[in-house]
């Protein structure tokens, strides 16, 4: 039977911690850079079977324009619930694909995908809310009431689907990205075609995966970091150049990628006002859905690939998701740390569109 579509118009063609800082192999930020590069198609992926509208769009800027032999990436905003959110995108035809970055990462951190994969496909990566140069409103504006959660961000992406792509799209995540793109198509399944998990956040931080008599300890930690200045202290701390070089090099298992540009790329966005409480925020935030409890609830396909060598979430762990029926595949990206999609996309951008053109 043929899957019929919500989408009435025409397809639109015209300090996880920044995901990536970590303190004693706990997750705390992710990257990004500014420059665009062209990457050779040559792999040696390890497969592993399994069983089994509250916006509007404004074009605020064009930037980062690529060389001639490249796709041109534009630089957009979208109003969403008042804020505005940053998003990039590339590519006038094929299925849509909407990347989405891991914790303190943005947009950027898919700078070696989206020229690539616009070829053929309309690509779309976006800022979530609170990060890279989208809007970061202060949490403690919501009434005591958590802001900064996964349900916020599904409730983002889908409404970014709604309003900008206006079509069903394939959702390409990394890292705490992945429970974003389980969140939001377990909550509209009617809107996601497929998702691919990058190395998901297995979220170890969790109030349910901490011993029962270590849990008051947590919150009271939670609590001396949100509420009091040793938070922003400690945020300053790492907040520093050399500090990122060194955690952006204990995620990429080859630091050879660990430029001074890319580390500057990432503070910089992290530096803007607001960034400190939205960091805060987050790593304070210990509830909410794991993985394994959404899998279960996907109706779309699911793939899953994991760089072998990631320091923060193991892979012999991440096997596991393997076992949900939604799970067709896992893949095994050999010599990868924490973000493959940046660090081997001559890897990861073929893994992509294969799986998009399955479906």
């Amino acid at each position: 039977m043929a899957k019929t579509s919500i989408f009435a118009a025409p397809p639109f063609t015209n300090f996880e911690f920044p995901s990536l800082f970590r303190v004693n192999n706990s997750s705390i930020i992710s990257f990004t850079e500014t420059n665009f590069l062209r990457q050779s198609i040559s792999t040696g992926i390890v497969r592993t079977p399994t069983p089994g509208g509250t916006g509007f769009v404004s074009c605020s800027s064009v930037t980062d324009e690529a060389s001639s032999e490249e796709l041109q990436v534009r630089t957009l905003t979208w109003k969403w619930k008042g804020y505005s959110i940053r998003y990039q995108c590339a590519g006038t035809s094929g299925p849509a694909l909407v990347l989405v970055h891991g914790f303190g990462a943005n947009s950027d951190h898919w700078r070696k995908n989206t020229p690539i994969l616009g070829k053929s496909h309309r690509v779309y990566s976006i800022d979530l809310i609170g990060y890279g140069y989208s809007d970061k409103p202060n949490p403690r504006e919501f009434g005591g009431e958590p802001f900064y959660t996964f349900e916020t961000w599904g409730e983002q992406l889908n409404d970014f689907c709604l309003d900008v792509v206006k079509d069903e799209a394939f959702f390409i995540c990394n890292s705490i990205g992945g429970l974003v793109g389980l969140q939001a198509a377990v909550s509209k399944p009617e809107i996601c075609r497929g998702l691919m998990l990058i190395n998901i956040s297995l979220r170890m931080l969790h109030i349910k995966k901490q011993p029962f008599i270590g849990r008051p300890f947590i919150k009271s930690f939670q609590n001396l970091l949100r509420n009091t200045p040793v938070g922003k202290l400690f945020f300053k701390s790492i907040a520093k150049p050399e500090t990122v070089k060194s955690i952006l090099c204990q995620c990429y298992h080859d630091s050879s990628q660990v430029t001074d540009e890319l580390v500057e790329a990432i503070l910089r966005p992290g530096l803007e006002p607001g960034a400190v409480d939205v960091f805060l925020e987050f790593i304070c935030y210990s509830g909410g859905p794991l993985p394994e409890d959404l899998l279960p609830l996907v109706k779309c396909p699911v793939l899953i690939a994991w760089g072998e060598k990631d320091p923060w979430e193991p892979i012999e762990l991440g096997r596991a998701y393997s076992n949900f029926d939604a799970v067709e595949d896992f893949v095994v990206l050999p010599d990868a740390g924490h973000c493959p999609q940046d660090e081997k996309p001559e890897m990861v951008n073929p893994l992509i569109e294969s799986f998009v053109a399955r479906h």
